[in-house]
């Protein structure tokens, strides 16, 4: 390497330190975008109701200085958000949740894994005892399980998708205009024989009523279930998932993008029903939480 043995005019050195310096504020600008930009974590306009409870959701506030890129709960991909300047963990709380300490992991910008906690607050629901005359939904046959056993894999795969395409909107309108009949959480009987709790909201409507989506959102799912009915399933982003159950005609197709308030389908009573409604299902972390929570009323 050699050197000059003229010195450089002044103006030009200038020119080098002025440009070496506009290099290294564009380069500490582009560092400190790094971490949004691997974290992919959404801005949304709202946040949902919290309410920690066994089939709630608890919206928890992190400390400033943690900026965390992903985090997880019981297995599953935790969403995260960015509302009004603040970092949230918005996280679905199963049903079988017992009252206590929950814990989850979020993993922060340098990689580094750190535990968090949260309190599961104790809540009763009250029961329902239903009459269907066809035996067989309550008491399926060797076939219907074969049936059974593959619509609920097909629909667990769209329950477990996580998408970053869109950033989820979680202030919703009801699906349906009609009379809430069953709220989530009901500890069911059929024909006097306990099942699973009531996993979603009902609305009763009339036949043929529009079923609209409460949200921007794609199909990633449709189909005739044993126990659904006519179904549709929107993918809303990061995990937060819809489900759209017992209806008389589907509208949307699979991978269609729709916006709030367009048309999926009507209301029926196909699948496991006693009669025309909508049952609303809210899917947070591959885990069914109450729909009241993200109701505008």
């Amino acid at each position: 390497m050699t050197h000059s043995k003229s010195p450089a005019p002044l103006t030009a050195g200038l020119g080098a330190l002025l440009c070496l310096l506009l290099c290294m504020l564009l380069s500490m600008s582009a560092l400190s975008e790094v971490p949004t930009a691997l974290s992919g974590i959404p801005e949304t306009a709202s946040l949902p109701r919290s309410s920690p409870v066994p089939g709630g959701v608890a919206v928890l506030p992190l400390p400033p200085e943690l900026q965390a890129l992903r985090g997880q709960y019981r297995g599953n991909r935790i969403l995260l958000a960015e509302h009004e300047g603040q970092q949230f963990a918005v996280i679905g709380i199963p049903l079988a949740a017992s009252p206590g300490t929950s814990d989850f992991t979020l993993t922060s910008a340098d990689g580094g894994d750190i535990p968090m906690s949260f309190q599961v607050q104790a809540k009763d629901y009250p029961e329902q005892r239903l009459t269907i005359t066809n035996r067989r939904q309550v008491n399926p046959n060797a076939q219907d399980m074969t049936r059974i056993n593959r619509e609920s894999a097909e629909m667990g795969r769209a329950f477990a998708t996580w998408s970053t395409a869109r950033s989820p909107v979680f202030a919703m309108r009801a699906p349906v205009e009609g009379v809430r009949s069953s709220s989530f959480g009901l500890r069911r009987f059929f024909n006097d024989q306990p099942r699973r709790p009531h996993s979603g909201m009902d609305i009763a409507a009339a036949e043929g009523t529009p079923i609209v989506a409460p949200a921007p959102g794609t199909v990633i799912a449709t189909g005739d279930y044993f126990f659904n009915g006519k179904t549709i399933i929107v993918d809303h982003g990061h995990g937060l998932i819809s489900l759209y159950c017992h209806a008389s005609s589907i509208q949307v197709a699979t991978g269609e993008e729709v916006e709030a308030g367009e048309l999926l389908g009507h209301v029926g009573q196909t699948g496991r029903a006693t009669g025309p409604h909508l049952h609303w299902s809210i899917n947070l972390n591959n885990t069914r939480v109450d729909p009241a929570l993200f109701l505008v009323e």
